[in-house]
C-alpha cells in the first residue's frame, strides 16, 4: 500500500511546470518590472520635467505619488475584479490601458495634465499586480516552484525600481523626459502577444460581488489622508489637512466596519488575527516609506548638488540597483538555515548603518561617495524585505485567503512607495524652507524670492539671476533636509529590525516547513 507522503509526492510530481510555465513566468516578469520601472524612473527626469512644465513643488509632489497612492487604492478592488472576469483578460485590459495612458503622459502640456495621466496609470497598475502574482498560483501547482515563482515575481519589481534610474538617465541624454513613460509600449506589445498563448485563464467559480460602497470607502480612507498628510508638512496644522485626515481616518473606519459584515468582503479582517501577517505587512509598509523617500533626494543630491548629468547620475544608481538584487537572491537562500525573521532583521541593521551615512554626506567632491554607498546598504534591506516579505504574508494566510493576503501585500507596499515621497519628500522640503528662509536678501525680486524660497530644484530654475553664495546656501539647505529625512529613515529601520527579528522569530527556516507546505497542497481528482 502506499504510504500517504508517497501518495501526495507523486500528485504534486504531477503538477510540477513544464518550459511553457516557466515561459509564462517570464511574460509575468514583463509588467511586473515595468510596475517597479514605473515607480522610480521619474526621479531623475524631475528637473528635466520642473523646467518645462513649471509645477509647484506640491505638485511635483503629486506627479511622483499619484500613481503608488491611485495603485494602492484600487488594489484589492482589482483583485476581486480579476476572480469575476477573469485574471488573464483584466491583466490584457489593463495592460492596454496602461500603454495608452503611458502615451499621453509623455506628451503632457501642463503639470495638472501630467497628474491626471500618473493617476491613470496607477488604476491600470492596480489591474496588473494582482493580476500576476495570482497567475502564478494558477501556473505553478508544485508549492516549492511556486515559493521560487514568487520570489522571482518580487525581485523583478525591486529590479525594476533600482533600474529605474538608471533607464532614466540613459533616455534623458538622448531624449526629453517624457520617453521615460514611452518604455511602456514596447512591453505591453510584447505583453498582449505573448499573453494568449503563455498564460492561463482562471475564474474563481464563487467569486463574491464587487461591493462598489467598498471600494469608495478605500479611496476615501487613503487619498484624503495622504492630502491631509501634504498640507501639513506644508502649511502646518492647517485647517484643511487636518480636515482631510480626520476624513481620511473615518473613511478606513466605515471601511473595516463594512468589511465585517459582508459575507464576501474586499478584504478578510480575519487576516490581520495572524501575528507574522500583521508582523510583515509593517515591515513592508515602513521599510519601504524610508526607502523610497530618501531615493528621490538621493537621485536630486547627485543632479542638483553634485552637479552630475542623468545619464552620469542613473549610472552612479547602479551599485545599490546590484546590491539589491544580490539581497534577493541571497536571502531565501539564507533563509532555508536561519528564520526569515532573523535574516529580515539583520538586513535591516545593515540598512540603518546605510541612513547614518546619508545624514552624514555634504556638500564636497566626497559627497557622492558616501550617498551611494549609503543607499547601497539601504537597498540591501530593500532586497530583503522584497525577497522575503511577499513569501511572508502570502504564507501567513490560510490557502483559501492568499488571493487577499497576496493584495494586501501588494497594496502595502505600493502605499509605503507612496507614502515615502510624500511623508520624507515633505520633511526634506519643510527642513530646506526653513534653512534658506532667513538667507533670502529683502530687496530681492518677489519671483526669485518665492523660488529661492520653495526649492532647491526651483531655486536652480532662476540661478543666472542668484549671487553664487546663495545657491551655495540652497544647498546646503537642500543636504540638510536630506540628513534629517536619512535619520529618520534610520531611526525607522533600526526598529524594523527589532520587530522582524521578536516578531517574527516563531516563522521557521524555509527549508523547515517546505514538507509541510507540500503536504497541505490538495492532489486534484
Amino acid at each position: 500500500m502506499v504510504s500517504l507522503n508517497e501518495g501526495l509526492d507523486t500528485c504534486v510530481a504531477r503538477r510540477r511546470a513544464g518550459i511553457k510555465a516557466w515561459a509564462g513566468l517570464a511574460v509575468l516578469a514583463l509588467p511586473t518590472v515595468l510596475l517597479g520601472l514605473d515607480v522610480t524612473i521619474l526621479y531623475l527626469a524631475l528637473p528635466a520635467l520642473a523646467a518645462d512644465l513649471q509645477p509647484s513643488s506640491t505638485q511635483a509632489l503629486w506627479i511622483m505619488d499619484a500613481y503608488g497612492f491611485m495603485i494602492a487604492g484600487f488594489l484589492i478592488t482589482m483583485g476581486t475584479l480579476g476572480d469575476r472576469i477573469g485574471r488573464r483578460r483584466l491583466l490584457m485590459i489593463g495592460a492596454v490601458a496602461f500603454g495608452i495612458t503611458s502615451v499621453i503622459a509623455a506628451y503632457a502640456t501642463s503639470a495638472a495634465m501630467l497628474i491626471a495621466a500618473r493617476a491613470v496609470l496607477g488604476v491600470a497598475g492596480a489591474t496588473l499586480m494582482p493580476s500576476t502574482l495570482a497567475l502564478i498560483s494558477n501556473l505553478f501547482g508544485d508549492v516549492r516552484q511556486r515559493a521560487l515563482a514568487i520570489g522571482v515575481w518580487a525581485t523583478m519589481f525591486a529590479l525594476g525600481m533600482a533600474l529605474g534610474p538608471v533607464v532614466g538617465g540613459v533616455l534623458l541624454a538622448h531624449f526629453w523626459w517624457g520617453a521615460a513613460f514611452l518604455v511602456a509600449v514596447p512591453v505591453v506589445a510584447v505583453l498582449l502577444l505573448a499573453a494568449p498563448l503563455l498564460l492561463p485563464e482562471y475564474r474563481a467559480p464563487r467569486a463574491g460581488r464587487l461591493d462598489l460602497p467598498s471600494v469608495l470607502l478605500s479611496l476615501v480612507a487613503i487619498l484624503p489622508a495622504i492630502y491631509g498628510v501634504k498640507e501639513l508638512a506644508k502649511a502646518g496644522f492647517a485647517p484643511e489637512a487636518l480636515l482631510a485626515m480626520a476624513v481620511g481616518l473615518l473613511g478606513a473606519l466605515l471601511f473595516v466596519r463594512r468589511q465585517r459584515r459582508l459575507a464576501s468582503p474586499l478584504l478578510d479582517m480575519r487576516l490581520f488575527g495572524s501575528r507574522t501577517f500583521s508582523a510583515a505587512l509593517v515591515v513592508l509598509l515602513v521599510g519601504l516609506v524610508g526607502v523610497s523617500g530618501v531615493m528621490l533626494l538621493v537621485t536630486q543630491y547627485l543632479q542638483l548638488v553634485a552637479g552630475l548629468t542623468p545619464l552620469v547620475a542613473g549610472l552612479w544608481m547602479g551599485p545599490p540597483a546590484l546590491m539589491m538584487v544580490l539581497a534577493g537572491i541571497m536571502a531565501p537562500l539564507l533563509a532555508r538555515r536561519i528564520r526569515p525573521g532573523y535574516v529580515v532583521g539583520a538586513a535591516l541593521a545593515l540598512s540603518t548603518l546605510g541612513y547614518w551615512l546619508l545624514a552624514a554626506v555634504e556638500v564636497n567632491a566626497s559627497g557622492v561617495g558616501m550617498a551611494i554607498a549609503g543607499f547601497s546598504l539601504a537597498y540591501l534591506g530593500l532586497g530583503t524585505i522584497a525577497a522575503l516579505g511577499t513569501d511572508l504574508v502570502v504564507g501567513a494566510a490560510p490557502a483559501d485567503k492568499a488571493g487577499s493576503a497576496s493584495a494586501m501585500s501588494e497594496m502595502v507596499q505600493e502605499l509605503g512607495l507612496a507614502l515615502g515621497v510624500a511623508l520624507l519628500g515633505s520633511l526634506a522640503t519643510l527642513v530646506y524652507r526653513l534653512q534658506i528662509a532667513d538667507r533670502i536678501p529683502e530687496q530681492m525680486t518677489v519671483e526669485v524670492a518665492e523660488a529661492l524660497g520653495d526649492s532647491l530644484w526651483a531655486a536652480l530654475s532662476v540661478a543666472e539671476r542668484l549671487p553664487a553664495d546663495l545657491l551655495v546656501e540652497a544647498q546646503v539647505a537642500f543636504v540638510a533636509g536630506l540628513s534629517v529625512t536619512a535619520l529618520v529613515g534610520g531611526i525607522g529601520a533600526l526598529g524594523l529590525a527589532l520587530l522582524a527579528t521578536l516578531a517574527l522569530r516563531h516563522v521557521g527556516a524555509i527549508g523547515e516547513e517546505e514538507s509541510g507546505a507540500v503536504a497541505s497542497e490538495p492532489c486534484s481528482p
